[in-house]
């Protein structure tokens, strides 16, 4: 049962006339499906209110559509969020008679270069985006092998228990896996998988599941905490790494600057606590300091963010040591 996770870029509710719209609180989740393919689209509900929706839609998503009716800021920083997470297939919609010629500018040297433009037919979209469902990897786990998900939701159902709603990252989960919740170190039993509310065995990377979980409570839960099985995802507080700030970026980075890192479901403030700039102040590396761990793979990239005039802008990414 492959699914396809896409992140929808277009006013609010756009998603509606594709899929059937399922949990929504600062994020939106709308389902497509046909037999054994499954699409997962995500609206950024509370953006442009907030930043960070945004975020968790693009660092979910296999690609992209993006809907564009006029060229403003917004549509600015789309470009840069897609670019930074390295979304690298979509789809762009032109209305109100815009034309390819009026946004290359803006995409140039950017993964939106290779996104398809074409006009908005929604029957036509709804079967791309089947076709590329089915044509993802469903690749069965083998012994010993691992994997994380990231939480998005979380609640207590009565006559179930915890409950948690979350993409696959990378790997495998399956029933009966005991998971680290990180960062908190504690153990949880998966009870059962679902897909699209029908029960699985186990689910692999992209897929979107609802986990019953045992030996762990719901209020002792939170957004961006981690079930994985894999050795290699750790947390820290303090993290020395290499940045690379957007092209458009201003100025380098200083100490004592407070941003926003951005990985899987997690959205943290940290300090930058020292730079080191060497020959090109647009890749320096930081160390930054953070009250709340974060958790991650070592290689994974996550996105920088940073408060400029009561508004959070798009800095540049992190490679995680």
């Amino acid at each position: 049962m492959p699914n396809l996770t896409v992140a929808v870029l277009a006013p609010n509710g756009y998603a509606r006339d594709i899929g059937k719209k399922g949990t929504s609180t600062d994020i939106t989740f709308y389902n497509l499906k046909k037999g054994h393919d499954t699409v997962t689209l995500l609206e950024p509900t509370r953006y442009p209110d907030r930043l960070a929706p945004l975020f968790y839609v693009v660092s979910m998503a296999h690609e992209a559509i993006v809907v564009v009716e006029e060229i403003t800021s917004m549509f600015a920083e789309w470009v840069l969020i897609l670019d930074c997470a390295g979304v690298a297939r979509g789809t762009i919609i032109l209305k109100n008679y815009l034309q390819p010629s009026d946004i290359a500018p803006l995409i140039k040297g950017t993964v939106l270069e290779g996104y398809e433009i074409c006009e908005e037919d929604f029957i036509a979209l709804s079967a791309n985006l089947l076709a590329r469902a089915a044509a993802q990897p469903e690749i069965e786990p083998k012994e010993g092998a691992t994997g994380s998900v990231p939480i998005d939701h979380h609640f207590n159902v009565r006559g179930i228990g915890t409950v948690i709603l979350g993409c696959v990252a990378d790997g495998w989960v399956r029933k009966h896996d005991k998971m680290r919740v990180e960062p908190i170190g504690k153990t949880a039993q998966i009870r059962s998988v679902q897909k699209h509310d029908d029960d699985f065995a186990w689910a692999y990377a992209g897929d979107r599941v609802g986990c019953a979980l045992k030996d762990v409570e719901a209020e002792d839960l939170d957004r961006g905490f981690v079930l994985t099985t894999d050795p290699l995802v750790t947390s820290a507080t303090m993290i020395t790494a290499q940045a690379e700030l957007v092209k458009y970026w201003p100025s380098a980075v200083k100490e004592q600057m407070v941003v926003s890192v951005g990985h899987w479901m997690q959205f943290l403030a940290a300090r930058v606590t020292a730079v080191e700039n060497g020959a090109d102040w647009h890749r320096p590396v930081l160390t930054f300091a953070m009250e709340t761990p974060l958790v991650y793979k070592p290689g994974d990239t996550a996105v920088l963010h940073y408060l400029d005039g009561g508004k959070l802008r798009i800095m540049g990414t992190v490679v995680l040591p």
